[in-house]
C-alpha cells in the first residue's frame, strides 16, 4: 500500500568607421618646400610677426593645484606600503566578505542569545545571531529610516507585540540590545510553534528552521497556504543560514549533546505493527496519488484493515487527531536521546486509540490500521522525527517478537 502524502551574432572584428566619417585628407598646395599632408617640411615657412598669434601665459589649472599633488602622495604612499608588503592589506582587492571567516559576537550579547531561544528547540543561537546580522548588521540604527529600530529591526506594533524589559533596567526598548534579543527569540520560537504543528497536522511540508525562517520572511499564512516553504522566502532562507556558519561558536555551550541528525542509533524502537513488510520506503518518490516527486518522509508498512498499532517506545502523546493529509494520525514525544528530541508518528489509522497528554509504554496501543486521508489503501505510515528532521526509521526499529 502506499502511503498519502509526502511531504547577429557573429565575430566582432575591427571597428570600422563609416565611409563618411572620415574626410580623406586635402594635399596641402605646394609652397616650395614640398610638404604636403602627412609629411614633415625639412624646414619650417616661418611666418611674419605681425601674423602670429599672441600667447597669453596662464596659471597653473586646477588640475595641477587640486588634483596632482593628491596623486604625487597618494602614489608615494602606494610605493610604500607595496615596499613594507602591507599593499594588499591597505587596497583590499574586493568587498565581498570572505564566506568561511568567523564572525565575532559582543560577549555580552551572547548569553541573551542563548536565552533568547532555550526553550526552542528549532531555532539556535546561531541562526537568531544571522537573522540579526541580516537585518541590521548589529546596527542599531540600522532601519532608521523605514520605521525600524534596533538591531532586529522592530517596528514600533511589532514591539508592542513582542517587546518586554528582560534585562529589568526599568525600560522596554527596541533600542535594548538584550530586550531586541530576547523579542527576536520569543518571535521566532511562536513561529516554529506554528509550524511545527501544521507540519505535525501534515498541512505543510519541510524543514522546520526553513519552514520557521519562511514564517518570518512571508507569515505563516503564507507558508500555511503554499503548504510549504514559499518561493518568495527562499532568498531569505539561504541568506540566514548562509550566515549562521558564522556563528556556530555561539551554539556550542547550549548544544545537547554529540550524534549527529543522520547518525544510525541502533535498533531502539519496537515495531509499530506486527509485519514490517515495507511497501513504500524512506526517500524520494512519486506520490501516487499527486504525481508530485518529493521526500516520502516515512515508511509505509502492509498491514489490514483494523490491525493494532502500537507505540513504538516510552513517551507522551502530544498529539492525536484527524488531518487533512495523514488522516487520523498519532504523534509521540519520547524525550532526549544524544542530546535530541526522539518523536514517532502514527498515520491514516482508521481509529485513535489515545489522547493528547497520555503517558505510553512501548506497546500501549494507539490506533488500529485505516485509510484515512490521503490513502489509496489500508497501510501504516510511520516516521521518526529526530530534533524536528525527518530520519529514516527502519534502522530504528527492532523486528517485532
Amino acid at each position: 500500500m502506499i502511503d498519502g502524502r509526502t511531504d547577429g551574432t557573429g565575430t566582432a572584428g575591427p571597428r570600422t568607421a563609416p565611409a563618411d566619417a572620415y574626410e580623406a585628407e586635402e594635399p596641402v598646395e605646394d609652397t616650395g618646400t614640398g610638404a604636403t599632408a602627412g609629411s614633415v617640411a625639412d624646414e619650417p615657412v616661418e611666418e611674419p610677426p605681425e601674423q602670429r598669434p599672441k600667447r597669453v601665459r596662464r596659471g597653473p589649472g586646477p588640475f595641477t593645484l587640486l588634483v596632482l599633488p593628491g596623486l604625487v602622495a597618494l602614489m608615494g604612499v602606494a610605493g610604500f606600503l607595496a615596499y613594507n608588503g602591507d599593499l594588499a592589506d591597505a587596497w583590499p582587492q574586493g568587498s565581498e566578505p570572505d564566506p568561511t571567516a568567523t564572525t565575532s559576537v559582543d560577549a555580552s550579547y551572547i548569553p541573551w542569545l542563548r536565552k533568547a531561544v532555550a526553550d526552542c528547540e528549532v531555532v539556535k543561537p546561531s541562526v537568531l545571531a544571522a537573522q540579526i546580522d541580516r537585518l541590521s548588521g548589529w546596527s542599531n540604527d540600522a532601519g532608521a529610516l523605514s520605521g525600524e529600530k534596533g538591531i532586529a529591526a522592530f517596528t514600533d506594533a511589532q514591539w508592542k507585540k513582542w517587546g518586554k524589559d528582560d534585562d529589568g533596567n526599568g525600560r522596554s526598548s527596541p533600542r535594548d540590545p538584550a530586550d531586541a534579543l530576547m523579542a527576536l527569540g520569543r518571535k521566532d520560537c511562536s513561529l516554529a510553534e506554528k509550524v511545527t504543528g501544521l507540519r505535525t497536522e501534515g498541512v505543510v511540508n519541510g524543514d522546520l528552521v526553513n519552514l520557521t525562517l519562511a514564517a518570518y520572511a512571508s507569515g505563516a499564512d503564507a507558508v500555511e497556504k503554499a503548504g510549504r516553504v514559499p518561493t518568495d522566502a527562499e532568498a531569505y532562507i539561504k541568506e540566514v543560514k548562509s550566515l549562521a556558519s558564522r556563528y556556530e561558536s555561539v551554539d556550542r555551550e547550549s548544544s545537547g549533546g554529540g550524534g549527529t541528525v543522520n547518525q544510525v542509533p541502533g535498533a531502539v524502537l519496537a515495531a509499530p505493527v506486527a509485519d514490517l513488510t515495507v511497501t513504500s520506503p524512506y526517500g524520494s518518490r512519486e506520490h501516487p496519488l499527486t504525481g508530485v516527486t518529493k521526500l516520502h518522509t516515512g515508511v509505509d508498512f502492509a498491514s489490514p484493515q483494523g490491525a493494532q498499532v502500537s507505540a513504538a517506545s516510552k513517551g507522551q502523546v502530544v498529539f492525536a487527531a484527524m488531518t487533512k493529509a495523514y488522516g487520523n494520525r498519532v504523534v509521540i514525544d519520547h524525550g532526549m536521546i544524544d542530546g535530541k528530541r526522539l518523536e514517532t508518528t502514527y498515520s491514516h489509522l482508521l481509529a485513535l486509540q489515545v489522547s493528547v497528554g497520555q503517558s505510553v509504554e512501548a506497546g500501549t496501543p494507539v490506533g488500529l490500521v485505516g485509510s484515512t486521508g490521503l490513502s489509496t489503501g489500508p497501510h501504516l505510515h510511520f516516521e521518526v522525527v529526530l530534533d524536528g528532521y525527518y530520519a529514516d526509521p527502519l534502522p530504528w526499529l527492532r523486528p517485532s517478537t
